[in-house]
């Protein structure tokens, strides 16, 4: 290593060259962290996330960088005019020969980073009216579904089960498991309460832990965690350390819970007020339904001993009287009218007989008379004349029935018909003059001599 006293050779040097040695001089000067303070100017946040801005104090300024990967640990938001203290490396920005300090870590003067930056994202929050009271949203009456955003292994999520289980809480309660310190536990929360939202499977959602450090509490002093709050539709309950705790949910949630158990004992404190009014409801019901009844009781008592009163229980039973007259006689008018009844139905019985005689004699003089009639219209049946011999001629469509020998020609086709079969035939000669007596004459059938034959008679006797 050269020594500061070494002259510089007399040879001419690039700038690159020179401000290489330039940086190589700075940073061996100044090989170790320090911290430096001074007043935040010109300060800036890239897109990137990097930090630019200048210290100064009275009389000098130092321009002062800040990476991405640094400035995420940063919990305030740095502001120009700030007074702060940060830790870094002096360096040179080789590109425009520049001396700067690299920040490593940055925290307020006077007040703790945590702190400031509780303040500034309430002021901010605050403003954009995330705290504001037309924005928080009332418990149910009745609450049935109960979700829980914890720790499953803290001592807020046991307090919360022993409370409603102490109280003989109905109600029905899922837990969503996540990390309430440390890194990442801010995305758990939001996530757990995204949930629920999406889900929309609880009527009322407790987000908490128990108590601990400013450090320890916060996840619960993010913003997102704050918006997720804001923005989930279900009424939150906030249950983030002791009493004397606050976090940055307890401003934006719709209940602020002093500890873990009060939130459990607010979640089910409308139930019991509930039911503590229904049973006041029916004391007072049942107190104005008596008082009600003792003072109708008495203007009735006072009104049965009114002289009006009097005179109308005379009349009733004046009244009575005459209803008890009018039974008798009622009594024995009926007992009259039933013996009417009973003679009455004894002549109608004598009567019932002698009809049922006379149309019994009716019947069977009707029913001789229909059996004559029956016999003669079977004699003169044309079925019963065709039994004894005669026969029907038809013409050739053998439909149309024949009368005389006029209806037919030479040659014509006919049907004749018995009694019993038919036969077909063809006309070969016609003689008009002739009866048909002279045929029976001439005939040897006993029908001119008014016989029958004996199957004829055997079917006369048929039905």
């Amino acid at each position: 290593m050269r020594s500061r006293a070494q002259p510089i050779t007399d040879r001419i040097h690039t700038v690159s060259e020179l401000t290489r040695l330039i940086k190589a001089e700075l940073e061996t000067a100044f090989p170790q962290p320090l911290w430096v303070e001074g007043e935040v100017s010109n300060f800036s946040r890239a897109h990137s996330g990097h930090l630019y801005f200048d210290l100064k104090d009275d009389a000098c300024q130092l321009r002062a960088v800040m990476w991405r990967s640094y400035a995420q640990r940063v919990p305030f938001e740095p502001e120009n005019g700030q007074q702060v203290m940060c830790k870094g490396l002096i360096n040179l920005y080789e590109r425009r020969g520049q001396y700067q300090f690299q920040v490593e870590v940055m925290e307020p003067k006077g007040k703790g980073a945590l702190q400031l930056a509780f303040e500034q994202l309430k002021e901010k929050l605050q403003k954009e009216g995330l705290f504001a009271p037309e924005h928080k949203k009332g418990l149910p009456a009745l609450p049935q579904r109960l979700g829980i955003v914890t720790s499953p292994r803290g001592a807020a999520i046991i307090d919360i089960l022993h409370t409603l289980e102490r109280r003989f809480a109905r109600v029905h309660v899922q837990i969503y498991p996540v990390k309430v310190q440390g890194e990442g536990a801010a995305e758990e929360i939001v996530e757990g309460i995204n949930h629920f939202a999406a889900c929309g499977g609880v009527d009322v959602i407790i987000v908490g832990r128990g108590g601990g450090s400013m450090e320890d509490l916060w996840a619960f002093n993010q913003e997102i965690v704050a918006r997720a709050v804001f923005r989930c539709p279900i009424p939150v309950i906030s249950a983030v350390g002791h009493e004397v705790d606050f976090t940055i949910t307890d401003f934006v949630a719709d209940f602020r819970a002093s500890t873990p158990t009060a939130a459990a004992e607010l979640v089910i404190e409308k139930e019991e007020a509930l039911q503590e009014r229904i049973a006041n409801f029916e004391r007072r019901l049942i107190q104005g339904l008596r008082l009600t009844a003792q003072e109708r009781r008495a203007r009735v008592m006072a009104l049965t001993r009114h002289r009006v009163f009097a005179d109308l229980y005379s009349r009733v039973l004046n009244l009575t009287r005459y209803v008890d007259e009018l039974e008798r006689k009622a009594a024995d008018a009926i007992r009259i009218e039933s013996q009417r009844l009973s003679q009455a139905r004894s002549r109608a019985r004598l009567l019932d007989e002698r009809i049922r005689s006379l149309m019994k004699a009716r019947l069977q003089a009707l029913r001789g008379r229909w059996e004559k009639l029956s016999a003669e219209l079977n004699t003169l049946s044309p079925l019963n004349v065709l039994r004894k011999g005669y026969t029907l001629c038809w013409a050739s469509d053998g439909e149309t029935l024949l009368r005389s020998a006029d209806d037919i020609s030479v040659g014509d086709g006919l049907t004749v018909s018995f009694y019993r079969g038919e036969f077909a035939c063809r006309v070969h000669g016609i003689d008009r003059d002739r009866s048909v007596e002279h045929r029976i004459a001439r005939s040897k059938s006993p029908i001119k001599r008014g016989q029958i034959p004996a199957d004829r008679e055997e079917d006369e006797e048929g039905p």
